[in-house]
């Protein structure tokens, strides 16, 4: 039983929760340095060379777990410590104060009153009289009163003292929202092209929803610098209801648990024509070595596959940079316009940009959202001060004793004191 007691003790530690909220913010700290969710070989390639803090290579870095901390073996374990600290904290330490707070105590002597944080002693002709006048003045301060043979005890506030474990139980749930979403929530980035679409299963593989993207707008200022990115997408239910919404950066989408971001733009396709053959819509990729923002394809310019030429582009508005298989620059063409290139006519109809679709189901998010309208409330109540006040007389020297206290704002109960004992005045 005293191993018990100790071990709820050292739960309940006001340090041991310091400590883990320490250990927490470490470890998000380095999940927003740390790259997470990438494949083990991203991690070798990029640490095991330059050792992140100079000591954890990449092997060290996927054996720690450092490539998904938050949903991580110790990261989980320091989250179920946290939530059972706070628990055992409230169950020991809030609720007995709570149920203090809720039981009246009688003084009975003026010894009593006299230990009080604020006490004063009033001469008075009628005793009786002055309590009920003290115990009128309260009553129109909206004081909760008790009444006992001559003596008065009032309270205030003692809803604040529900605060701290509100604020426990809204951090309890957080971590369990935050955690339950970590583990079973979804998160999918994908490019689309105008009129692409990809299909989302539901929990028994089969498709749950449809979402395809009928137009995508890119905004730039006059310098050319990109300043949105517009997506007017449709989402297709099984049983096809429809719903269709733009969305844009800071503005995204949020049906039936799914929040559907604008993320990222990119280049997905040129359509160009060779010759007098139909019109080819041809697929593009990212091009690192030539830039940041570079896409391109390489194109035979005969029938025979020969003649390859290099089509490169950086922006939806062109222009097409061509180069010879030996990374000549041969010319600038921009949309619209053809030119003959190795004896072939060739031209750039149009380039088609896609749009970075970010999709997040995270099933967590009403519980972490309710744990934050809880944590506010709690917070709230936690603002307001407790204060009681206890008044008794001697009837025999015709004295009144009154003494109070609070668990806050102590200096406020003793400029609202003066306010009861001034009615005696008359």
């Amino acid at each position: 039983m005293k191993k018990i007691r100790q071990l709820l003790n050292w739960l309940s530690s006001l340090k041991i929760a310091i400590f883990l909220l320490l250990l927490i913010a470490i470890s998000c700290a380095l999940g927003t340095i740390i790259p997470q969710q990438e494949s083990n070989k991203f991690y070798y390639d990029n640490f095991n060379d330059n050792p992140f803090l100079g000591i954890i290579n990449g092997k060290i870095l996927v054996l720690l777990e450092f490539n998904h901390i938050y949903t991580s073996f110790w990261f989980l374990i320091l989250l179920s410590w946290l939530a059972i600290s706070l628990a055992v904290c409230s169950f020991r330490r809030q609720l007995p104060i709570l149920k203090s707070a809720l039981n009246w105590i009688d003084y009975k002597s003026p010894k009593q009153i006299a230990k009080l944080s604020i006490a004063q002693t009033i001469e008075t002709k009628n005793a009786s009289k002055s309590l009920e006048e003290i115990k009128i003045n309260l009553i129109k301060q909206r004081w909760n009163i008790k009444e006992t043979d001559g003596r008065i005890a009032a309270r205030k506030g003692v809803v604040g003292r529900l605060g701290p474990i509100l604020i426990h139980l809204g951090m309890i749930l957080l971590m369990v929202g935050a955690t339950y979403g970590s583990l079973n929530g979804q998160t999918i980035e994908k490019f689309l092209a105008p009129g692409r679409s990809i299909d989302l299963l539901d929990k028994n593989k089969q498709k749950g929803l449809t979402i395809e993207l009928q137009k995508f707008q890119i905004e730039r200022d006059p310098q050319g610098r990109v300043e949105q990115y517009r997506s007017f997408v449709k989402v297709v239910e099984a049983n096809g209801n429809k719903k269709e919404k733009e969305i844009s950066v800071n503005y995204p989408l949020r049906y039936k648990g799914l929040t559907l971001y604008q993320a990222d733009w990119s280049l997905a396709a040129l359509t160009i024509q060779i010759n007098n053959s139909p019109k080819l819509q041809i697929p593009i990729e990212s091009i690192p070595e030539l830039g940041e923002q570079a896409w391109g394809t390489i194109i035979p310019t005969k029938k025979d596959g020969s003649d390859q030429v290099l089509l490169t582009v950086n922006s939806e508005l062109g222009p097409v940079i061509i180069y010879d298989n030996d990374g000549k620059r041969l010319m600038r063409l921009n949309t619209n316009k053809e030119a003959e290139v190795k004896e072939s006519l060739i031209k750039i109809i149009n380039i088609i940009p896609s749009s970075g679709l970010l999709l997040k189901r995270d099933p967590g998010v009403p519980i972490v959202y309710t744990s934050f309208a809880i944590i506010l409330f709690g917070g709230s109540l936690s603002l307001i001060s407790t204060k009681k006040i206890w008044i008794l007389h001697e009837k025999e020297k015709s004295l009144i004793y009154i003494g109070g206290l609070s668990n806050r704002n102590l200096f406020g109960l003793s400029k609202e004191l003066p306010k009861f004992i001034n009615c005696l005045d008359n």
